[in-house]
């Protein structure tokens, strides 16, 4: 094996993850403006830019979606146990003793097994509780004759702050891991050019010097 650096992260997959950030962003800043947190902008603002926020990261996850299945992106986060408390270890002890990351990138695997089903948890749980809550939100008007009491509406609320709140969570420790190992830009510039160190077999080094000759360095 050897380690070259490759483009792993297409023109899209970067353009959603910074996109998708400043909506989540925006989402959050405004979110917690319509529950009091801050007043730093009126509650009619924050609900107007949150409402335009929300519709725009509903789009951009659709033509996510449609790009994870049609190009194979999602076995990228089929999750798996191999070498998972490896990485455990190391992000809860490890890390702290100085030790390396026992997990190495590769050209067919390029997210590690904690992040696989972290990112899997994110967008089978968490993703659609707050999208589904959303709209249930945006379309009360639409619904809440069908109902007696105001506890829908309390519940449909609840599971959209409750959803808010652990996507404020793992930004933050988003966040926070790009600040550990290499230096930050080491950690952010791979999502800015898309190429990052990876192990390469013999095979898959080969291929991308003939037939992608732009995608390695």
């Amino acid at each position: 094996m050897s380690t070259r650096k490759v483009m792993i992260y297409s023109r899209f997959e970067r353009f959603w993850h910074w996109t998708q950030m400043a909506l989540i962003v925006t989402l959050l800043f405004t979110g917690f403006g319509i529950h009091g947190f801050h007043h730093l902008i009126s509650v009619e603002l924050a609900d107007r830019i949150h409402t335009y926020s929300a519709l725009g990261v509903m789009v951009l996850w659709l033509f996510a979606i449609s790009w994870i299945l049609t190009t194979g992106v999602w076995k990228q986060f089929l999750p798996t146990s191999q070498g998972l408390w490896r990485v455990v270890r190391f992000y809860s002890y490890g890390i702290f003793k100085g030790e390396s990351h026992p997990f190495r990138k590769a050209y067919n695997r390029k997210l590690n097994p904690l992040q696989a089903l972290t990112y899997l948890s994110l967008k089978l749980v968490l993703f659609p509780a707050i999208w589904l809550s959303g709209v249930a939100y945006l379309t009360y008007g639409l619904w809440e004759r069908f109902t007696s009491s105001g506890t829908p509406f309390a519940t449909v609320a609840l599971i959209h702050t409750a959803a808010a709140f652990a996507i404020a969570a793992f930004v933050t420790i988003h966040v926070y891991m790009l600040t550990t190992g290499h230096s930050f830009i080491g950690h952010v510039m791979p999502m800015i050019n898309g190429f990052d160190e990876v192990d390469l077999s013999p095979a898959e080094e080969a291929y991308l010097e003939a037939d992608e000759r732009g995608h390695i360095r």
